[in-house]
């Protein structure tokens, strides 16, 4: 297990906001504390998130949902990616974006730091996956994707 300040090349270009439609069949998890100091989980897309570099990300998440209450909230959460063979632990600290006017798909915005990476590798094993998601509408959730990832870099 390594430990790193920002995401790996990999893991930054694969949350590039390029080539959705490769990257559609997988999600992540996102992590965060309820008021009550309980673990809560949500999945996120590659729809969902941008690495503007290594330590810099973006969120759009829906409004009005426990992980984005819990994001207003505390500022923080832990983002876990399985890619390139290992279990990344991404720790964020979060600010809220203001909400744009004109959005299409309006969201919960959120610019992220990262804090702290971990990798975790086995040397007897390669981590092939976590979450695999199968579209029922790929032509509109991409479509919705790419306006998501245009109005999270803006």
């Amino acid at each position: 297990m390594t430990e790193q300040a920002g995401i790996s090349e990999g893991l930054y270009q694969w949350l590039d906001g390029s080539d959705l439609e490769s990257k559609q069949g997988t999600a992540m998890m996102l992590l965060s504390v309820t008021e009550d100091l309980w673990p809560h989980t949500a999945m996120i897309s590659v729809g969902e998130i941008v690495a503007l570099d290594r330590s810099r990300l973006r969120l759009a998440l829906w409004p009005g949902t426990v992980t984005t209450g819990n994001l207003l909230r505390s500022g923080q959460a832990t983002l876990v990616a399985i890619h390139d063979g290992a279990a990344h632990y991404v720790r964020l600290r979060l600010q809220a974006l203001p909400d744009l006017p004109d959005a299409r798909h309006p969201r919960q915005r959120f610019a992220a730091e990262v804090v702290a990476v971990r990798e975790d590798i086995a040397k007897y094993a390669d981590i092939l996956s976590a979450v695999k998601i199968q579209l029922h509408d790929p032509d509109e959730v991409l479509g919705r994707w790419k306006e998501t990832i245009e109005e999270l870099l803006k």
